[in-house]
């Protein structure tokens, strides 16, 4: 049986003027999956101010949405928070302020809806946090990474946070447990990277002339049996771009499960190590009011201490 909503008229306030169309919609029609929301921007059933709109149409205030019917069938739908992860993302909680929520992103929790996950941290935190209206993503950490994770609280803090972004101004450093000697040589990895897909529809991530520019710069912080935990510091923000790059140098990281070796996997099960080994240990940014420089730090996770401990 499908889950039924009527017309809806939606009016836009101070709070959502300059944002985009798809996020305005993916931010206020909770339950409604990415697929189903792009496809009805692009059969114009959305209207603004009866007219169509593209999904990257900049509302403005005072524009009404008009949003059709929407019959969600149960596999569709976004699921209710449970009361587990209400707990872990509260429990995630590094720091908040008027302007923004910083978070220490476990790994396995995809950061948003999609491609089979019916939800991801920004869609239950919009059903935790129901008192605030606006609450969108600055960045993006993959489902396997953990660690430092920031969320606007406003269309101003997003634009500012989006600017630093942009012109690579906010600082992430990185913790990974990679394979071998990393060599104090390897200072940095420069090299293009092109996204494709399997025949399985999977996607990866490759070093390829065609690709995108991409550094990363790399420091080595520990040798332990067999395994070199490095920091690790995008300059370029390319998807899976520390672990392709990492591979790239010789040294993939432990327990990946998309670029990984199988010397990997046996260290990754001598050191009982069962994720990722990849963390967003700091994130440094400019608060958006203060104009202050912000610096902020995600512990490890007990058990990615508790591999460190068995190698040393």
């Amino acid at each position: 049986m499908a889950e039924g909503r009527g017309v809806q008229w939606l009016d836009i306030d101070e709070h959502h003027d300059g944002q985009r169309l798809d996020n305005f919609l993916l931010a206020h029609l909770k339950g409604a999956p990415r697929t189903l929301i792009y496809r009805i921007i692009r059969r114009g059933e959305v209207r603004i101010n009866g007219g169509r709109g593209k999904a990257n149409r900049r509302l403005v205030q005072g524009d009404r949405v008009r949003v059709p019917p929407l019959r969600l069938t149960p596999q569709e739908a976004v699921q209710e928070v449970s009361d587990n992860l209400r707990k872990v993302i509260e429990g995630s909680l590094l720091r908040e302020t008027p302007d923004w929520m910083a978070f220490n992103k476990p790994s396995g929790l995809a950061v948003h809806g999609g491609s089979g996950v019916r939800i991801g941290l920004i869609e239950a935190l919009r059903q935790i946090r129901d008192d605030l209206p606006y609450l969108e993503l600055v960045h993006r950490i993959d489902r396997d990474t953990s660690g430092c994770l920031l969320v606007a609280k406003s269309r101003d803090a997003l634009n500012f946070l989006s600017n630093e972004l942009r012109h690579h101004q906010m600082q992430k450093r990185y913790l990974a447990l990679v394979e071998g000697g990393w060599s104090n040589h390897c200072r940095e990895v420069n090299a293009p990277l092109l996204r494709f897909e399997l025949p399985n529809g999977e996607r990866r991530v490759r070093v390829d002339d065609n690709g995108k520019k991409s550094k990363t710069r790399f420091t080595l912080i520990e040798s332990l049996q067999g395994t070199s935990l490095i920091e690790a510091e995008p300059v370029t923000g390319r998807t899976h771009q520390i672990r392709v790059h990492a591979v790239h140098a010789g040294h993939p990281l432990l327990g990946d499960s998309k670029y990984g070796s199988t010397r990997g996997e046996k260290l990754a099960a001598r050191c009982d190590l069962s994720r990722l080994f990849l963390h967003a240990r700091t994130l440094g940014f400019t608060d958006p009011v203060s104009r202050k420089s912000v610096q902020l730090h995600a512990p490890l996770s007990d058990d990615l201490q508790r591999v460190l401990a068995r190698l040393r």
